[in-house]
């Protein structure tokens, strides 16, 4: 099975056994109990950590690896008058979902081939097991601070998926290796969503985030940078990726137009248009809204006075009151004159109690700020963005 992975498009095989992962339950409980859920997780830990719940007689779990690029060949300049926003390495070509259902499909062919009585359940990021922790177990690499697996071949750029089968095959052991004294993850953090080595607070980590429907916080507003959905930071600054950008799975290489799209045309984009540039993405799956208010905060921090009629159009047209929430602070970001006025106009007409509050504290930072000094906007986003590349 192993030697047949490349053939199978499939980067890495390991095998867990099937037991209970009581480590990992009393683990799930306690980030519970400290609020520290995104709410996008299987709510039932017993489904998350028992894989006898999910498949009558589990003798082994098969967990996959596929690795995936992480950088951008001659990405295109964010430039005033044409800011860019970025989307993670993991929205970057096809649903990489889709991609892991159909190589697990053919590695379940492989052995159905084999074995006539072979049973199997799969299951890609959104089953209720924790890919992460079949990963570990299964030898694929050992669980980052940062959260991610960490491979000694393809660094943290794999996505990961698992199969439990009626297969009693001999488990891997477990990789030694591990982060040591590195702590980079961790100090970069922009909102020090990681709270200490392989713990994650998800409500305050941007790629969580930047994947809500509602009003974002002015502190999480500012932390966003030009991010339209996910972020990378913990990963860019692993010291186990440095020089690591794989190339071979063609489904998942990127195009740059979508993967660093122009900001300012996002944010009339109709569903038709969103479905047709990035149905086939995995940053689809919440629909447009966030990403458009995403790009919308995006313009507030890079402090472009040529954005200003856009989000003027976008505060007194849209008719979703997060965007229109959203564009209101952006333009009290940029500030000036024609922002000024334009909140103004808008304060007047807002029936929305929570665009009226938006629109006010954005008036108040307009008038304390200087659209001729940048401070920390522009230019901070914009050296996002040149990482992100």
């Amino acid at each position: 099975m192993k030697a047949a992975a490349a053939d199978l498009g499939i980067d890495k095989i390991g095998v867990a056994s099937a037991d209970p992962f009581r480590e990992l339950k009393q683990r799930l409980l306690r980030h519970r109990e400290l609020g520290y859920e995104s709410g996008f997780e299987e709510p039932d830990l017993d489904k998350r950590t028992e894989p006898a719940l999910l498949f009558d007689d589990p003798q082994s779990i098969i967990a996959i690896a596929i690795a995936y690029p992480s950088k951008l060949q001659q990405a295109p300049k964010s430039e005033p008058g044409a800011r860019r926003g970025i989307l993670s390495r993991s929205a970057w070509g096809e649903d990489y979902h889709k991609v892991l259902r159909e190589r697990l499909g053919r590695l379940e062919d492989w052995l159905r081939e084999r074995v006539p009585d072979f049973r199997s359940e799969s299951m890609v990021d959104t089953g209720a097991l924790s890919d992460r922790a079949v990963a570990e177990r299964a030898g694929i690499g050992w669980i980052g601070k940062n959260c991610a697996i960490i491979t000694p071949e393809w660094g943290s750029w794999v996505y990961l998926g698992e199969m439990i089968t009626n297969l009693p095959l001999p488990p891997d052991s477990p990789v030694t290796e591990s982060c040591g004294e590195c702590t980079a993850c961790i100090d970069a953090c922009p909102t020090d969503a990681l709270v200490g080595p392989g713990q994650l607070n998800a409500q305050r980590c941007i790629s969580f985030v930047t994947q809500t429907k509602g009003i974002v916080s002015d502190e999480l507003m500012r932390k966003i940078g030009n991010r339209l959905y996910g972020c990378d930071t913990c990963q860019v600054v692993c010291p186990e990726n440095r020089g690591k950008n794989w190339t071979h799975q063609p489904e998942l290489q990127p195009d740059n137009e979508k993967a660093k799209p122009l900001l300012v045309p996002l944010l009339k984009m109709g569903n038709k248009k969103f479905k047709e540039l990035y149905g086939a993405s995995a940053s689809a799956w919440r629909g447009r809204k966030p990403i458009q208010r995403n790009a919308v905060i995006a313009l507030g921090n890079f402090k472009d006075p040529s954005a200003v009629p856009s989000l003027t159009a976008v505060l007194g047209d849209d008719p979703r009151y997060e965007l229109r929430a959203t564009a209101a602070w952006s333009l009290g970001r940029i500030g000036g004159p024609e922002a000024t006025k334009a909140l103004e106009r808008a304060l007047g007409g807002e029936s929305d109690e929570a665009v009226v509050e938006a629109i006010k504290a954005a008036l108040a930072a307009a008038g304390a700020t200087s659209a001729a000094v940048p401070a920390d906007g522009a230019g901070r986003a914009e050296r996002e963005a040149s990482r992100n590349e």
